[in-house]
């Protein structure tokens, strides 16, 4: 898997300083973020906002997870060290699939994620957005953090600067979504 940044690494900052929805992402981020990493979970709540902010389509399913599920899944989530482990179950809740779970993550998590977006993906050499697997995810997830680590900047700002460059450089607006990868167990397989 190849990621190639489709500008100058120089231009980061700048880009992730024209994010046109820092204020909605940064109160998010910043108030949720103390509370639940004190907690070691999510409530069903926060859970739900967080899932709306990313994707309000899946309100519906996502709904369906009740306040102990929320609070176990998202503990056992947090507290792993294991990173396939760790995002498997949180596609383990219903409506939660790839992007959610690393925007979950990267809300939530102590360690450095970034948000698996169609439009990052773009600003990183993807014109089609591939099938999401965990071998991919884990590419993303290496090449985002060594790239944030040599830039030095937090991996927030990569992300905002990734979604904005695609939101206006991306022909037609960037409207092409990938089609998501088969479920898999949270179950590791030996």
């Amino acid at each position: 898997m190849m990621f190639k940044l489709r500008f100058p690494a120089s231009k980061v900052p700048y880009w992730a300083g024209r994010y046109l929805n820092g204020a909605s992402y940064g109160a998010l981020r910043n108030r949720l973020r103390p509370v639940v990493r004190a907690r070691g979970c999510l409530t069903r709540s926060e859970f739900l906002e967080i899932c709306k902010w990313k994707s309000p389509r899946s309100q519906p399913r996502c709904a369906q997870n009740d306040e102990f599920t929320v609070l176990t899944v998202t503990k056992a989530a947090l507290d792993t060290g294991d990173e396939p482990l760790k995002i498997d179950l949180l596609r383990t809740l219903k409506g939660v699939e790839w992007p959610t779970a690393s925007t979950l993550l990267h809300v939530c998590d102590r360690r450095p994620y970034p948000i698996l977006d169609y439009r990052a993906l773009w600003s990183l050499g993807y014109a089609e957005p591939p099938r999401y697997t965990m071998e991919f995810w884990l590419a993303y997830l290496q090449f985002t953090r060594d790239l944030a680590r040599r830039l030095s900047i937090d991996i927030g700002a990569l992300d905002r600067a990734l979604w904005q460059y695609s939101k206006e450089r991306q022909p037609g607006g960037g409207s092409t979504q990938p089609s998501p990868a088969p479920r898999r167990s949270a179950s590791r397989q030996p």
